[in-house]
């Protein structure tokens, strides 16, 4: 029999794997290695993600994991920047190749005068062999190339043909600036990936169950951006790989063989998620932490992501930092006086946090 799994014992499972009920005192790669990288178009953010999740973090640990190229910050699934462990990047960059290719073809392509984007690939890999670009130097060095082409567009194309790392200083705790450009294997080292093909889309899988499981198979394909896995998923089941739970509205959700589920009276305690953070931002399964309507306030026009603010385990309101680098909440449900008190403890707790970049 299939077992049935409540909504607060999905809530409670996916916050103890995010260390979101405890936090944890473990290195910073170990955690970003759990939480299969973090999404990073906003510097800063997965700053804020592993504040949330370890003991005492200290930014300049992460800092020195991207000076030593330990970690990367690059264009990975969903065409999205990740911060992720370089060896990671490594194999998950191929898989993501398919949809940043889409977007080169949909998005960027069409917007060319005459250039070929093949050329303009070409011409990217030769200006940026055994240097480092700015993306507004890069375009303008295109630009020399394919004079009837606007810049930002042959950067674009640059950046979804080609496997490239966004270096330091942007993405330090304290870094300024635009993205400046290395290709990954200059910046990383040479290598081999780990796995290729199916065999890394079910290390992808794996993965993502370790860290957000129990989920359906669109949640899967929502956060990683990749299609047709259902075949791949119920082949893991079948070795016995995988188990199938029944969620709380009746979806089919499947989960890693032998992990246990959290007990669903855990108490969980006021947390302040990072903006863009994949246990709520890029979900299908976004139910498990936040009512439906409650999230859509959050949603901005510029597709600018604010902090969330978790209250007993869901989404009670936002947060962001002020002109002075403050945090402050905005309440999107009532709370009670002891509930609100919890929320100053953790609030003053990331005013300490943020003083750092004052």
């Amino acid at each position: 029999m299939t077992e049935e799994i409540s909504l607060r014992q999905w809530n409670r499972t996916l916050l103890q794997r995010q260390h979101l009920l405890d936090r944890v005192a473990e290195d910073a790669i170990e955690v970003l290695d759990r939480c299969v990288g973090l999404q990073s178009q906003d510097p800063r953010a997965a700053f804020f993600g592993l504040w949330s999740r370890i003991e005492d973090f200290d930014p300049i640990e992460l800092d020195g994991l991207l000076t030593d190229r330990e970690v990367v910050r690059m264009a990975l699934l969903r065409s999205t920047i990740f911060l992720i462990d370089a060896e990671d990047a490594r194999w998950i960059r191929p898989l993501a190749d398919p949809t940043l290719r889409r977007e080169l073809t949909d998005i960027h392509a069409p917007k060319l005068v005459d250039a070929d984007p093949a050329g303009v690939l070409a011409s990217a890999e030769e200006l940026l062999a055994g240097r480092e670009l700015t993306g507004a130097e890069l375009g303008r060095e295109l630009a020399t190339r394919h004079p009837a082409e606007n810049p930002s567009t042959l950067t674009a194309i640059a950046r979804c043909g080609l496997p490239l790392v966004q270096v330091p200083p942007r993405g330090l705790w304290r870094g300024r600036g635009g993205p400046t450009y290395r290709i990954f294997a200059e910046w990383a080292g040479p290598g081999e990936p780990a796995v290729v093909d199916d065999d890394a889309r079910a290390d992808l899988i794996r993965l993502y169950l370790r860290g957000f499981g129990p989920a359906t198979v669109k949640s899967i394909q929502t956060w990683s951006g990749l299609t047709r896995l259902r075949p791949l998923v119920e082949k893991l089941e079948a070795d016995w790989e995988l188990v199938r739970l029944a969620g709380p509205n009746g979806d089919v959700l499947y989960d890693l063989d032998g992990l246990a589920l959290a007990d669903p009276d855990t108490p969980a305690p006021v947390r302040l998620i990072a903006p863009f953070d994949h246990v709520i931002g890029v979900q299908a399964d976004r139910a498990r932490v936040a009512e439906p309507e409650m999230f859509r306030r959050t949603v901005t026009a510029n597709g600018r992501s604010p902090g969330f603010l978790f209250v007993d385990g869901f989404l009670a309101g936002t947060w962001s930092l002020d002109a002075e680098e403050i945090p402050v909440v905005e309440f999107l449900r009532p709370v009670t006086a002891a509930e609100r008190g919890e929320v100053d403890v953790e609030v003053d707790r990331l005013r300490e946090f943020t003083a750092g970049i004052r």
